[in-house]
């Protein structure tokens, strides 16, 4: 009976400590050296897999039982806490599956030869991982193989590729507004721009009868967009602005500058529109965009802005927020013109251009001004946000975790704009908490450790006048 109840407890055991393990592995892409190497929250490694690996190799069977009982009500109370929540996809579902049955084997070997069942506790999970990895990589070969075809048999269809360091998804979102005024576009959902996503999305999503198919493209590495732009062979493909994000895996902002012209990778390019921070130089089949945006105006009602067109300086007006969105709707502009709509359509369609979700989303509610831009990640446009507001009257509030996967020097910029221009700042995340409050000095300072309690925060230190910027967002495991 004892032997049941130990491989009962031990099996228990090993399932929660895997879901510590998957929702990890789940965060960072499934990519096990990125845990290992970069990793934000390695205090988590030490109290939910480590320490519990300690104890359970260490003490005696009492407390080893009180470790069955204790660790899978820690691991309920951390997962409860999460925003960002392990999602039972497909990959998961087997991989604890092949997990469920390395345990069902081990507790026979375990009940047959006396083997010490403590031997497996990390095991099974490392070789279930591998199995796994082994089993998507097979069965991804094949996904692949179906996207390709699909594309394949689509040969009247136009592919636009985008990439960049920061505004890839509201170009991609700008771009098919107005291109759907006169074609049938679909473009990736939401923030899909990984090949495992692009691959997935083909398959499952991409309608027979588009003309436009408009996708974006993300790298942590290089060699990422090269296999993308491979897969899609684009058409027509837009590099937008390149900066520093994603810099602890590039290393240099050499090596992120030659990772997105990957892009370039493809055996139908027609055209590119190429962002100056790339410093590339122009050809016939290559346009240099950015600079030749002219007249610049932002403001809380909109943005202006004359752009250089055939040699003549057009205008455009619409209602997003932002100077930076003026570099988003020039590379969507530009892929518009390419593919033959009048000046006349576009202004057109640019005047009633709607904007990305959580990116400077203005929302008025119980007399507060609310700019959601929690979607917006990178420093040029995050100072370019502060600057917007800077010239409201009333009282201003920042919530921010600061620059994610960024430099500390770029952080500590950040955080001298912000103490120059919000009265109060709400500080989340634990990744540059210490270079934002050790730069931030005439501000309130509220360092919020717990993102759950923010509304209550918000509800005791804003007032109706107030107006409430939401800069950034990083979930909890950052």
């Amino acid at each position: 009976m004892n032997i049941i109840i130990d491989m009962v407890l031990h099996t228990v055991f090993v399932l929660f400590l895997a879901y510590y393990f998957m929702s990890a592995m789940q965060w960072y892409s499934y990519k096990l050296e990125r845990i290992v190497f970069h990793y934000h929250r390695y205090d988590w490694h030490f109290y939910f897999f480590i320490f519990p690996l300690i104890i359970y190799y260490i003490l005696n069977v009492p407390y080893v039982y009180a470790l069955y009982l204790l660790y899978p009500v820690a691991i309920f109370l951390w997962a409860k806490k999460l925003d960002k929540k392990l999602v039972f996809t497909p990959r998961v579902k087997r991989f604890y599956l092949f997990l469920i049955g390395l345990l069902i084997f081990q507790a026979l070997l375990y009940s047959q030869c006396s083997v010490c069942i403590k031997e497996g506790v990390v095991i099974p999970i490392l070789v279930a991982h591998l199995v796994s990895v082994a089993f998507e990589a097979m069965a991804f070969e094949g996904y692949k193989k179906s996207a390709r075809a699909k594309l394949h048999d689509m040969s009247q269809m136009k592919v636009v590729a985008i990439t960049a360091s920061y505004g890839k998804t509201s170009i991609k979102n700008f771009l098919a507004q107005i291109l759907s005024t006169s074609f049938r576009v679909y473009a990736t959902p939401r923030s899909v721009n990984t090949l495992g996503g692009i691959v997935k999305d083909i398959n499952e999503s991409l309608p027979k009868e588009t003309q436009i198919y408009i996708v974006e493209a993300g790298a942590r590495a290089k060699g990422d967009i090269h296999e993308i732009a491979s897969l899609v062979d684009p058409h027509i493909v837009v590099v937008g602005s390149i900066g520093e994000q994603h810099i602890e895996y590039f290393k240099t902002l050499e090596n992120i500058r030659n990772t997105k012209m990957e892009i370039l990778d493809s055996k139908r390019l027609e055209h590119a529109f190429v962002h100056h921070s790339a410093n590339v130089s122009g050809n016939t089949n290559i346009t240099i965009f950015g600079e030749d945006i002219k007249n610049l105006n932002s403001s809380l009602q909109g943005i202006s802005f004359s752009l250089v067109l055939e040699g003549k300086e057009v205008p455009f007006k619409c209602n997003l927020l932002g100077s930076f969105n003026a570099i988003n709707v020039a590379a969507a502009i530009h892929v518009a013109y390419k593919l033959d709509l009048s000046i006349e359509q576009i202004q057109m369609a640019i005047s009633n251009l709607k904007g990305v979700e959580h990116r400077l989303q203005k929302i008025e509610a119980g007399g507060k001004l609310i700019i959601d831009d929690s979607f917006n990640g990178n420093l040029e446009g995050m100072l370019g946000s502060y600057e917007l507001v800077s010239s409201y009257e009333g009282r201003k509030v920042i919530i921010t975790p600061g620059l994610v996967e960024s430099t500390p020097e770029a952080n500590t910029l950040l955080a001298k704009t912000i103490d120059a221009i919000f009265d109060v700042v709400i500080i989340t995340g634990k990744s540059n908490m210490d270079v934002l409050n050790n730069n931030i000095h005439k501000a309130e300072k509220i360092i919020l450790h717990d993102k759950g309690q923010l509304q209550a925060c918000l509800a005791e230190k804003t007032v109706s006048g107030d107006l409430i910027l939401f800069s950034n967002d990083a979930p909890s495991f950052i």
